[in-house]
């Protein structure tokens, strides 16, 4: 029988080292599940729905950048070694959302954005703090961000270019596990956060997507 492995405290900082030194020097990692465009006929898009998609696309790669910094942070400050393993699944999963992002936005001929290391420091800090306000109030934080995510991917897939089947479908599995994400968070129990929190969440997520589909 296959033993289940907890992370300490001790892995999670080694493991979050790790990663930060990643982030930081921009390395790109693959996928552990391959890109659900993957089988999908490659179609070429009028120059002005080009450069649309890879601009939608570079926001969702910068999302899926914060998405690790901000699980790194509450991964680092979670008290319970059952948190911990939850949110490194999860970043797990992000991780493949990142790659897949990257893969399209090359497709398209984008870059990322110029930001990333702000919007992968930056959520390692918030991360941080959310873990500190204790545990289900951090699984609260997940809930909230998760679904703000969905209403995100879901705003892209209207405004995606109705040729651009890949974006789609891979931001259509994106948006199927960040529900998972939050539903998981809410059944473990996650506490809702204050309407105020709730509101600066929505207007720094506004901030950073607005930007990222400039830089």
């Amino acid at each position: 029988m296959e033993t289940q492995r907890h992370y300490g405290l001790q892995d999670s900082l080694v493991l979050g080292l790790e990663t930060l030194l990643a982030g930081a020097m921009r390395e790109r990692r693959p996928a552990r599940r391959p890109s659900p465009a993957q089988r999908l006929r490659s179609a070429t898009l009028p120059e002005t729905e080009r450069v649309e998609s890879a601009r939608l696309m570079r926001v969702n790669h910068a999302g899926e950048v914060a998405a690790q910094g901000l699980y790194l942070g509450q991964a680092l400050t979670a008290r319970r070694t059952e948190l911990r393993a939850h949110l490194r699944e999860a970043a797990g999963e992000e991780a493949d959302h990142l790659a897949w992002c990257r893969d399209r936005l090359d497709h398209l001929g984008g870059a990322p954005s110029r930001l990333e290391p702000l919007w992968f420091w930056g959520s390692v800090g918030i991360g941080a703090l959310a873990g500190l306000s204790g545990d289900r109030r951090s699984l609260g934080f997940v809930v909230e961000t998760e679904r703000q995510v969905e209403a995100h991917l879901h705003s892209h897939l209207r405004r995606l270019p109705p040729a651009d089947i890949h974006s789609r479908t891979v931001l259509r599995q994106m948006r199927r596990d960040e529900a998972g994400h939050a539903d998981r968070a809410a059944r473990d129990g996650g506490r809702r956060l204050p309407l105020p929190v709730r509101t600066a969440m929505r207007l720094a997520s506004r901030i950073m997507t607005g930007t990222a589909y400039r830089l």
